[in-house]
């Protein structure tokens, strides 16, 4: 992601957790551990990986990667659970984005709102006005047409505005709803004010109680502006083993513990394919590996080149979908190979040849791996 996306460096990672990692990989690679497990609890599903295995190559790139956490898991098997899976929260920048699309998901479950209800009927302030016609969905699939340049965007509201939702929802309207797809973090933070109004309640106690706590993500929580608004568009501070939880709601069909959290229907509405023809890689806050003309989160957070020819990684199947933020934080769910894999952490070193294609085609060689009993 863009450097753009993220807000004052507050913290995203421990300083020294990359070079933690690294030397504890080098040390397991030269002894041939089983497992090459990092984290400090063992994985007993996990069988013993030869040094040159698709586990260990990952374990290496992720410590290079200065990654706080990184794990995959396929099924009820953890393949790789690396670093601090459990440990203090990282912030996980724009994966809040995804998390907030499960919210509103939740909330027209409830009957509190309908995603093609005029977002007006939430915010009085656009009422007769030109964002009078602006939708849910449009916030949802970055194509309602708000207000948008990186000063604005990144700098004025992001990183500025004490009231981040007072900011957001006091900007105009650049062009009408469905002409231009745009990455726009303020027309995303608008949503904060449309769920407190659906709901009556704070967003961070509606996240608490209708998804982290039944999903058990105990090291979860939606920090607050200096208003008091929950950050919806970069707010979360999360561990690997929360999103890890997160990713296998959609691959149980909205279910945890024989509880639905979630309708199928929002979920297969969110990533089961691309939300507007301006964007093949985009669902409803989620990234999607469909093919067609796609703007790329690099080209999408740094306003910079054109479309691709899709899918964002070629090499993995067509139904993959991504949460993703700034320096890298990955959350990727490959239905077809019941697999959920996590990246957080630093910034990765200029040259470490890591990112969202190389992270997502080492998770897949080491799902594949993991099904090859001779490996």
């Amino acid at each position: 992601m863009s450097e753009r996306e993220g807000l004052p460096a507050a913290a995203s990672a421990r300083p020294a957790a990359g070079g933690v990692l690294r030397r504890i990989a080098l040390v397991l690679l030269l002894a041939g551990a089983p497992g090459l497990l990092l984290g400090c609890n063992a994985v007993a599903e996990a069988s013993p990986a030869p040094q040159d295995s698709a586990r260990a190559q990952l374990v290496e790139s992720a410590a290079a990667a200065d990654s706080t956490c990184v794990s995959v898991a396929a099924g009820d098997t953890t393949l790789v659970s690396d670093g601090d899976p459990d440990g203090d929260p990282v912030r996980a920048f724009s994966i809040t984005k995804s998390v907030t699309s499960l919210l509103v998901g939740i909330a027209q479950d409830e009957g509190l709102l309908e995603i093609s209800d005029p977002v007006a009927d939430f915010v009085p302030e656009w009422q007769d006005t030109p964002s009078a016609a602006v939708t849910i969905r449009d916030l949802l699939t970055n194509t309602s047409g708000r207000e948008w340049d990186s000063r604005t965007d990144y700098r004025e509201m992001a990183s500025q505005a004490d009231d981040k939702t007072a900011f957001a929802v006091g900007l105009g309207q650049d062009a009408d709803p469905g002409e231009a797809w745009i990455y726009n973090n303020s027309a995303v933070q608008v949503l904060e004010a449309v769920l407190e109004a659906a709901t009556g309640m704070d967003v961070d106690e509606f996240a608490q109680t209708r998804l982290f706590e039944p999903l058990g993500m105990t090291g979860t929580r939606i920090e607050q502006d200096e208003a008091g608004n929950a950050n919806v568009f970069a707010g979360v501070w999360t561990t690997c083993d929360d999103l890890t939880s997160l990713g296998r709601l959609f691959l149980d069909h909205g279910m945890a513990g024989g509880v639905r959290v979630i309708s199928k229907e929002f979920l297969d509405d969110a990533v089961g394919g691309p939300s507007t023809d301006l964007n093949a890689a985009y669902g409803l806050l989620w990234w999607l590996n469909r093919p067609g003309p796609a703007v790329t989160p690099e080209v999408a957070t740094s306003a910079q080149g054109g479309a691709i020819e899709g899918p964002l990684v070629p090499g993995a199947p067509e139904e993959t979908f991504w949460a993703l933020g700034f320096h890298d934080q990955i959350l990727m769910v490959v239905p077809s190979l019941d697999a959920v894999a996590v990246r957080l952490g630093g910034k990765p070193p200029s040259g470490s040849g890591f990112g969202l294609r190389a992270f997502s085609e080492g998770v897949l060689q080491v799902v594949r791996e993991g099904e090859d009993p001779t490996t």
